[in-house]
């Protein structure tokens, strides 16, 4: 398998016309961005249920399925696991994807987000013997699940499934590789241990690797002055071995264009980068407050509905960018327009379906603190 092959075109967070609202994907964008990454060699694109409201998958078919022939690209679904209720809803949600896709077969197909709540509603719809009949009758060609958990569940996962599955998809990047939280390192290892492929997503973590401060930045510079931040972060995860695809979801063209020089042109991670990158982590594990990947799942479990990735990402602005005047957009566009960070009643619902295991009632309440008191509580970090 070549390098080039890996590259994934992630569906998740697509050009948008409207910042605020998910569901206005720029389309005439994206058809030119989808054209790009195909005039290049490239195929895979990957989608779920939930993207943008749904409209990621009705935004692929528009420019994707309706304009090129199907043998040429390859599309992976995946079912939304937090809406099943009874195991008739995997035919119900099925169907609806490859409706709104004009799809008649998944190249590839995931339970999505496979975690310790959901993977017992996965069990109780019996999706996981589901997807192994989708294989069966060709509604799919490759079957597995997206992994957003301890190594200790994905363990009792793959003792329990592995043999029915081809794929896991991880979490996989340099700042995470061994993050006592995350476990990069030990769930790709336990998907080696089984014989399966890895398809990486959140390679530059929601943008918290690429969105560095500026030391890091320079950093970077200084070491390799030709290539990009997100550069080495792609080439950290392709250059294992059982990774087979590295998703990148791309909002704009100059991202797209970066991303192909990099596997057009790809050069496995030497030792002296993997040095580098091991004291850029510890470097970014320090001046991060919060390492929210921005992906949502809170704010959908959250009762109060508090756009949690918004307080963190501007928290995490406020520390690092002190000279932005990021407490005026607190307090004017998000505590007044949306739900304030102190609604929080600490009911703890949101902990099970954090994807970056963050506390996330501790930290809204140092959100507060920083904005409110007008000074950030992670003074020693700058």
């Amino acid at each position: 398998m070549s390098y080039k092959s890996k590259f994934g075109f992630g569906c998740m967070r697509l050009p948008l016309t409207d910042e605020n609202n998910p569901t206005s994907v720029d389309q005439e964008l994206f058809e030119k961005m989808v054209d790009t990454y195909m005039e290049h060699g490239f195929n895979y694109f990957d989608t779920s249920y939930a993207y943008h409201g749904g409209v990621s998958e009705t935004a692929i078919r528009k420019a994707l399925v309706e304009r090129y022939p199907r043998e040429s690209f390859q599309i992976c679904d995946k079912m939304p696991t937090w809406a099943l209720t009874c195991e008739e809803d995997n035919d119900k949600f099925v169907n609806e994807m490859l409706e709104r896709l004009g799809i008649e077969y998944f190249d590839v197909f995931f339970i999505h987000n496979i975690n310790t709540p959901w993977f017992k509603l996965a069990e109780n719809a019996n999706s996981f013997e589901y997807v192994k009949k989708m294989k069966e009758n060709g509604t799919a060609k490759k079957i597995g699940f997206s992994f957003h958990d301890t190594s200790e569940l994905l363990e009792k996962v793959l003792d329990k499934y592995a043999d029915i599955l081809d794929v896991v998809q991880l979490q996989l990047n340099y700042l995470d590789w061994e993050d006592p939280v995350i476990e990069s390192r030990k769930c790709y290892e336990l998907c080696v241990k089984h014989g399966l492929d890895v398809y990486v997503m959140e390679p530059l973590k929601g943008g918290v690797i690429v969105n560095a401060p500026d030391e890091i930045k320079n950093d970077f510079k200084n070491f390799d002055p030709d290539r990009s931040i997100a550069n080495f972060a792609f080439r950290f995860a392709a250059s294992l071995d059982n990774v087979k695809i590295v998703l990148s979801g791309m909002t704009k063209m100059e991202d797209m264009l970066d991303n192909i020089n990099t596997f057009e042109n790809f050069e496995v991670l030497n030792d002296k980068e993997y040095a580098f990158l091991e004291k850029m982590a510890e470097k970014l594990d320090e001046s991060v407050a919060v390492q929210c990947s921005e992906c949502g799942y809170c704010v959908d479990e959250c009762p109060e509905m508090i756009p949690i990735p918004e307080y963190f990402s501007l928290f995490n602005i406020s520390k690092n960018r002190p000279d932005e005047n990021i407490y005026k957009l607190y307090f004017d566009k998000l505590a007044d327009e949306k739900v304030p960070a102190d609604n929080c009643t600490y009911c703890g619902t949101c902990l099970d379906y954090c994807t970056q295991k963050i506390d996330i009632p501790e930290e809204l309440e140092k959100v507060c603190e920083n904005f409110e008191n007008g000074f950030s509580p992670y003074e020693e970090f700058g």
